[in-house]
Formats: structure tokens, sequence, C-alpha cells
């Protein structure tokens, strides 16, 4: 469990709703008055009735008492699609961690588990998973060993597009595939009968079975498919659930409702009933207030209570928990051809004017966010303990006239001058406010103009795809527990590569990383990899996210993964 971040005690006021009391802790203990000898036996049949009448009023039977168990959320931003085959981004994933199951799943404490897979083996060349017999889909089809095969090899078809089709390169002739270089056919995977799914590697992989929690590994039943294609994964009717929860509502644009999934394997250990997302807002104040006024249970779901609410939340006494996501961002340079921010000169004189220290203390502002020096965490393990502790990385000191003298030589190289830079962010609040001042640093320190493209979620993610800007702020969360989560994210095969950032020697250090089960010499490979990057400024970090949050006191059990679906309500129990 998170640890809390205040102790101040619940929110303000003390009997009832006139006093400030939140609905759900306000209520009436009701008097009896008179004693037991002092009752009668009516024995007139409409009297009788008519007194039950009245006591139903009088009394009514507990709140909740037979009812669904509903826990309420809201979002800033809806899911772009359902696809497991192509989604990307952290809502999706979100929502997907709990409407699909994988072979695995992650546990409590974020553990690896067995999900659709009760059982495995595996070595350095291969794997062999036995199915669950009860696993089904929601339609009460059983989950077969050739919903994965058909599922990971629509992932690596090159006709799909996947983004992630990377994330199945460890399986043997997956890249090749991806490539159009062999058939569907030729990808390592195997239903060797109906509940038993073979697996051939293409190199060694130390965190496969990470990699079989993640949506891009998760089945899609061929027969369900074949009456959607591109629909697939589009609406609540488009998607066909194996995990604890299906889609049963998703109004675009404004909610989405989760009931529980009856054919789930593991149904009886799932204790809420339904998932409504009844609001759908990025506007802080709003989600502020639907917290307060007891429309939803939790406040600050995946980005956190934003800085400017902070001291609104202090004020009326929230239990507040703080929680590190694991997450990196930066600002992605577009390093394509024609582009000036592929020029070194002025990436490097940008960095040199950036202040992570600054930027994180006087823009972030949140408790227990970290200053970024690297594009891989500070959490992320090594050989025996963190990476970076066992690599440690000397940070790029704030040099402003060294900046300019790189700018100098960037107009030089450039044909004079800098024009004016397009740099896309989101349009929430917070990221208008990081892109503001990234505007202030880059006219006061370098004289350049920025010019900023808001846009909302899934419109920045199409943009980003297409390379519609100069300078994206960016940030990825981890896909599984592994340095190589974050150090292929800046290899040229990798779609999610937004500024095409490409050196054949970076390339060749993730590889030979991704070719051995060695944890020195995978380790020694990304680290030198790591180094190249920041040398060459293919990024520029800037922040280590951490989220500040608060939920309901009637809600217990929720799960807070650095990796895995986030936050996990699988685990969750609701008082009433």
């Amino acid at each position: 469990m998170c640890p809390a971040l205040t102790t101040c005690g619940s929110r303000p006021g003390t009997c009832g709703p006139s006093a400030g009391h939140p609905p759900w802790q306000s209520g009436t203990n009701i008097a009896t008055h008179g004693s037991r000898d002092s009752l009668r036996p009516v024995k007139n049949p409409r009297i009788v009735g008519l007194l039950l009448s009245l006591l139903a009023l009088l009394w009514p039977p507990p709140a909740g008492a037979g009812e669904p168990k509903v826990l309420r959320i809201s979002l800033t931003t809806e899911p772009p699609q359902l696809s497991s085959m192509k989604a990307t981004d952290q809502v999706s994933g979100f929502v997907l961690g709990h409407l699909m199951e994988g072979l695995t799943r992650y546990g409590r404490n974020s553990e690896i588990i067995p999900g659709i897979a009760e059982s495995w083996q595996m070595d350095d060349q291969k794997a062999r998973f036995v199915l669950r017999k009860n696993a089904r889909w929601a339609d009460g089809k059983p989950v077969t060993a050739h919903d994965f095969v058909f599922a990971w090899r629509t992932v690596v078809d090159p006709k799909t597009a996947s983004e992630y089709a990377f994330a199945l390169f460890p399986v043997k002739n997956a890249e090749a595939i991806n490539s159009g270089k062999l058939p569907l056919t030729a990808l390592g995977v195997s239903a060797v009968d109906d509940s038993t799914l073979a697996v051939e590697f293409e190199t060694p992989c130390g965190y496969f079975l990470s990699l079989t929690a993640f949506p891009t590994y998760m089945p899609v039943r061929e027969e369900f498919y074949a009456t959607k294609l591109d629909r697939f994964g589009a609406d609540a009717t488009d998607i066909l659930s194996n995990g604890p929860f299906k889609l049963t509502q998703w109004v675009h644009g404004a909610s989405l409702v989760l009931d529980k999934n009856p054919e789930y394997w593991n149904a009886d250990h799932i204790q809420i009933d339904r998932i409504e997302i009844p609001y759908i807002t990025n506007d802080p104040s709003a989600a502020y207030n639907l917290f307060i006024d007891d429309k939803v249970d939790l406040l600050g779901d995946m980005l956190g209570i934003p800085k400017e609410s902070l001291d609104r939340a202090q004020a009326d006494r929230l239990k507040m928990k703080a929680f590190s996501t694991g997450s990196a961002w930066f600002l992605e340079f577009n390093q394509r051809q024609g582009k000036v921010t592929r020029n070194w000169n002025l990436r490097k004189a940008i960095q040199l004017a950036f202040d992570p220290k600054e930027f994180v203390s006087k823009v972030v502002g949140i408790p227990g966010t970290r200053p970024g020096t690297s594009f891989i965490p500070y959490w992320v393990p090594g050989v025996n303990g963190r990476f970076h502790a066992e690599y440690p990385l000397k940070p790029t000191p704030t040099n402003v006239a060294e900046a300019q003298r790189h700018l100098e030589l960037a107009k030089g190289e450039l044909g004079g001058t800098i024009p004016e830079l397009v740099f896309l962010t989101g349009d929430t609040p917070a990221a208008a406010h990081y892109a503001e001042y990234f505007q202030f640093l880059f006219k006061t320190r370098l004289g350049i103009e920025l010019r900023i493209d808001r846009q909302i979620f899934k419109q920045r993610l199409e943009k980003m795809r297409a390379g519609q800007f100069d300078i994206v702020q960016a940030g990825w969360g981890p896909d599984y527990p592994d340095a190589m989560t974050f150090a292929d994210l800046f290899a040229s095969w990798n779609d999610n590569n937004h500024g095409k950032y490409q050196n054949s020697k970076y390339d060749e250090l993730v590889r030979r990383a991704q070719s051995t089960s060695d944890q020195k010499v995978r380790m020694d490979a990304m680290s030198e990899a790591e180094k190249l990057a920041l040398s060459e400024v293919a990024m520029l970090p800037t922040h280590e996210t951490a989220i500040v949050y608060a939920h309901h006191p009637r809600v217990s059990g929720i799960v807070r993964h650095v990796v895995g679906p986030d936050p996990d309500f699988t685990f969750a129990t609701l008082r009433e």
C-alpha cells in the first residue's frame, strides 16, 4: 500500500450534512421509544398491512442491501480504442487490464501470477503454457490456445500496423514477419491442443513472463474478430472480454460502464459488481467537485491530483496518498529529414538551457516527483540492485552561456536563424502549464519562439505518429520491469520512436542486450546505449512522475502498479 501523504483526519464536519459532512459520513440514529411490554398484537389484517408499510418507510433496509457494489471513477480522457493488438496508451491499458487477461497477470504486490495459463515451463529457447480448462469468454465459449496464436499473428501482420508489434519480437520470426519477409505461419507460436500453447524464442528473453501479462499478448477469438475487423475494439459491442469485467456501455466522450464478467474463471474472487465511469473531464476543479459531492470514489485516477488542487485538498483535510508511477517524461525532438530539430547543436543548446530541478520544484510541484536525468527511471532493476546505482550517470549541468554558444553554431548550420518551433502537447491544464514554461524558457534563454499546439489526447497521439511537431512533450510508462522497456524505445525499428532518432550503434547495443539472458552483458549494453542517446540529445529528460490521490473511505484494496493496469480494481472491495 502507498504511504499516506497526510494523516490529518477526514473531511471537515462533525454531525451531518448541515455541518459540511460528506454524504457517505452523514446519517441519523433512529431512537426507539417505549418498552417491549408496551407493544400489543394487532389482529386486523388491513391494519397489519398499513403498519408494515409504515414501518418500511420509517425503517428502510440498510443502504446497499442487495444492491450491486458499484465503484465510480472519472477519467481525464476516454480510451482512444480498445483493441489489445493496437493499444499504445495508458488509458486503454487501464481499461483493457480490467476487461482482458493474458497468460499471466499482476498480483497484489505487482508480482507475476497465473492468468489464463495455470502453469508453464520455460527455458532460453522455448516455453509451454497450459491453459485453464475453465477459462471462458464473456459469451461462455472457452478460451483456447488458438485464440493466442491468432492474436499474436495478427499483431505482427504488417497489415495490422500495430505500433506494439515490436513487443512480440522475442518470439521466433516475429520481426521478419513484421518486415514482410516471412508468412504469418512462420511465427514461433502454436496450439499443441486447445489447452496447450507452445512458444519458440528468437533469442533468450528473461522477462517473457512479464510480456505475457501485457495487452499486446492477450488473446483474441478469430471468429469474433472476423465480424468486426477495423471496428474491433471501437465500441462496447466490438470487444469480447475474457477478464474480470466486460464493457457493457460506452458513450464516446462521456462515459463507460464495466460490469463483472460472470464467465471469468476467477469471478468468485471479484468483489465489485460494476465499475462506472460516468464522467470524462480534464478539468481539475470539476473532477475535484465530483469527488467532494460523492459522485465518484477516486480523486486523481491515473494522473493524480493536480498541483492547483493540492492546497484545496489539504484545506479540506483529504487523506491523500502518494505513488511513484515509474514513468519517465521527456521532450522528444523530431529528427526527420528537413526538421531543424535534427540539428545536434540546437538540441544541445536546449539541453544546456534547461534545469530539471527548477522544473520539478517550480512548475510540476507534486510531492515525490524526481528531476529527469535519463529516459530510464531510477527504480528500474539492474544486475543485483537498481540499474542507476550500478550504472550511475553524471547529470548535465545547466549552463546558459554554453547553451548560447551551441545556439550560434546551430544558426550557422541552419542558415542564420532558428524558425518558430511547434511544441506539441496535451490539452490538460498541467500539460498547458508545462508548455508555457518551456515557451518562456526558450524565449528568455535562447531567443527561440515556440508555438504551442494543444491537442486532445487521441489527436496528440495521431500527430506524434505522423511527425507533425518539432518538439513533443512525451512520457513513457513501463510495459514490464526491465530496462529494455525503456531502452528499445529509441531503437530505429520501434514505432513509438516518434522523433525517428536513428543511430546504428544504438541499435547494435539494444540488439546485444536482447540476444542474451546474461544480465551483466544485457545491462552493460543498455548502459552504453543510454549514455549514447543522452550525449546525442535524442530526447531531453524532464521528470519522473509521482501522483497524489485520494479515495472514498468505503473503498479498500485498490492496488497501484508501476507495471500493469493502474489503478487496479480487481482486488478492491466496497463497504456500504
